[in-house]
């Protein structure tokens, strides 16, 4: 069997302290994992100045907490599968993930992706599935012969506007970082900051500040997926996902640590509940495992 078609016990979204340390706890407890995200933890850790108030690790830059991090996973027998999760369904008695790369099966899930950065575009949610998409390499053959833009949030993204090129007509490529962009020379770049999307029963442009785009589809690429958007029927208070003390969620089997958890935004408070989410997580499968 291929490794891309197990049925995992517990499926990690997000290798910040939350899900690093729940994959820490579940390791600990046996269970067989699968966590995604990148080595590189997260950027939010990586760029703090100082932090002082982490049980144990006084005034530590978030470079060495990082560096902390990821070695203690590491050499618990962490792996990381970095594909980025754009879409996870209950299915009942699992969880089917739609990742980039590949999809997945997973018996229990935690979201620890953190918080996204602003409101959807006017239109976004509306046209999600009619022409808005959160993954070129999804969704991109779709578009054989079509005009579509991409909304790049970070560098990383211009990898998938290469590769709509092999399939769409035309590509246009919204940068909302600064720096150079290194793209092939398919895809034009355009440096304007997309403000709304555009559309009837389907889409068909792309409004920024000074134009209009007229386009068949949109792909709005961020480093997460607003959680909503990402677990169709997940209940959600804003940009958080609800949660009960064992960082349980409104479905069953799915679990929520971090500040995706919501307030305060605390690395010790990310980590303690990425240990609670694990071990609410090793316990529902027993449960489930004594139930048959």
């Amino acid at each position: 069997m291929e490794e891309t078609d197990m049925r995992y016990e517990i499926a990690i979204i997000g290798t910040g302290p939350a899900g690093l340390e729940a994959a820490i706890t579940a390791l600990v407890r046996k269970k067989n994992i699968i966590v995604f995200g990148s080595e590189k933890s997260s950027l939010k850790v990586q760029k703090a100045h100082q932090i002082n108030n982490y049980l144990g690790l006084p005034e530590i830059s978030g470079e060495q907490m990082q560096k902390a991090f990821i070695s203690h996973a590491v050499s618990m027998g962490v792996k990381f599968t970095e594909d980025q999760i754009t879409g996870i369904y209950s299915m009942g008695d699992y969880f089917a993930l739609q990742g980039a790369k590949d999809s997945y099966e997973a018996d229990t899930v935690i979201l620890a992706t953190g918080v996204v950065a602003g409101k959807p575009y006017p239109g976004e949610e509306e046209f999600l599935g009619r022409g808005v998409s959160y993954c070129a390499t999804c969704d991109g053959a779709f578009y054989k012969g079509k005009k579509t833009a991409v909304i790049g949030g970070s560098e990383k993204e211009e990898e998938e506007a290469d590769f709509l090129t092999e399939y769409a007509e035309e590509v246009l490529y919204f940068p909302l970082y600064q720096g150079e962009v290194h793209t092939n020379d398919k895809v034009t770049v355009i440096r304007e900051r997309p403000v709304s999307i555009l559309g009837d029963q389907k889409v068909t442009a792309l409004k920024t500040a000074g134009n209009e785009y007229q386009v068949d589809g949109i792909f709005v690429l961020r480093d997460a997926v607003a959680p909503g958007q990402l677990v169709p029927g997940l209940e959600t208070d804003g940009p958080h996902v609800k949660v009960k003390l064992d960082m349980s969620t409104s479905i069953p089997g799915l679990y929520a640590a971090g500040d995706i958890a919501g307030l305060p935004y605390q690395y010790i408070k990310a980590a303690g509940q990425g240990n609670v989410a694990a071990l609410s997580a090793a316990g529902y499968l027993a449960t489930r495992k004594t139930a048959k």
